[in-house]
């Protein structure tokens, strides 16, 4: 089972109403989320591990995750509210407003962790919760206690103006990083976490020599590229979409990648180590074509493996 870890919330998606007016609509979201739902539409055995609140809000995200065939075992309920982020759509592309103080999600301690069980065979980190705290140093310590040949991949996702202390902020991340199998990242990411280099390769060469045995580097038009663990590429084009709005589509793109190298049962630590570049290039090939389909509609809504 894949257990992806981080945040749930709700995204506040702005809507015209009848009458003209310009209303924001509830959708079930989050980066960790929107991973969890795609997997689980894909047929893929997964579950979510997150602070969830037990308001409305919260009971629609356990709504979704039970349409969508996403295990909740691992699920920790709270009183406190849930996380909003309004969003606000530019020519397709979105940008955050989130409303995040005292949520469940984000006061997530390490205390409430629960044991992992032998069935998780994989571990999927990203979105904002790698980056508020106290829940990124939760999501940390979790982190450690990853052992065995579980695979883990991460997507930083990065958000420093979460972060009121950068030079914290990076120094956990980085050490996360250290210990991941997979590493995904847009050029945007890599520029943040690699300030100096020369070109996307020669950072993502140095950001594979930190731990990590795959990098995944996307590139918008241009595709995605993976570093594979003797230093060769695989790169493969973006699907042709017509773009009604971005949301989930990098969400959606980690879970084509995790579903196809599952299905291949080559994910897991030390099948990543010796991974080869045909396996890589249908995993990114996968994850391209189920992120052309959420880009396609509206908000984070991933395809089901039958649309396929």
């Amino acid at each position: 089972m894949i257990l992806c870890c981080g945040e749930a919330l709700i995204d506040m998606i702005p809507t015209e109403t009848k009458g003209g007016h310009e209303a924001f609509v509830p959708h079930s979201g989050g980066a960790v989320f929107n991973t969890a739902i795609a997997l689980g539409r894909l047929g893929r055995d997964v579950s979510l591990l997150s602070g969830v609140s037990t308001d409305l809000f919260g009971v629609q995200l356990q709504a979704a995750l039970a349409d969508s065939n996403v295990g909740q075992g691992y699920l920790l309920r709270s009183g406190r509210p849930t996380t909003l982020a309004f969003v606000k759509l530019e020519n397709g592309h979105a940008k955050y407003a989130f409303y995040d103080e005292n949520t469940a999600g984000r006061m997530l301690e390490a205390e409430a962790l629960p044991t992992l069980g032998d069935e998780v065979s994989a571990l999927f980190f990203g979105g904002i919760s790698l980056a508020c705290e106290p829940c990124a140093d939760t999501y940390a310590a979790l982190l450690a206690r990853a052992d065995g040949d579980r695979a883990v991949m991460m997507d930083p996702n990065i958000r420093p103006g979460f972060a009121p202390d950068e030079a914290r902020y990076r120094a956990r991340l980085m050490a996360m990083l250290a210990q991941a199998d997979i590493v995904k990242v847009s050029d945007e990411d890599l520029d943040w976490i690699i300030p100096d280099g020369d070109g996307f390769e020669g950072k993502a060469a140095a950001l594979q020599s930190h731990g990590p045995s795959v990098v995944l580097v996307t590139r918008g038009a241009e595709g995605a590229t993976g570093i594979l663990p003797d230093g060769a590429q695989v790169t493969v084009p973006a699907e042709t979409a017509t773009v009604v709005d971005t949301v989930g589509a990098g969400d959606t793109f980690n879970a084509g990648v995790l579903a196809r190298l599952d299905e291949l049962g080559l994910l897991s630590k030390s099948a990543l180590k010796t991974l080869q570049a045909a396996p890589l290039e249908k995993a990114l090939a996968y994850g391209a074509k189920v992120a052309a389909i959420t880009v396609a509609r509206a908000g984070a809504n991933p395809p089901w493996a039958r649309e396929l």
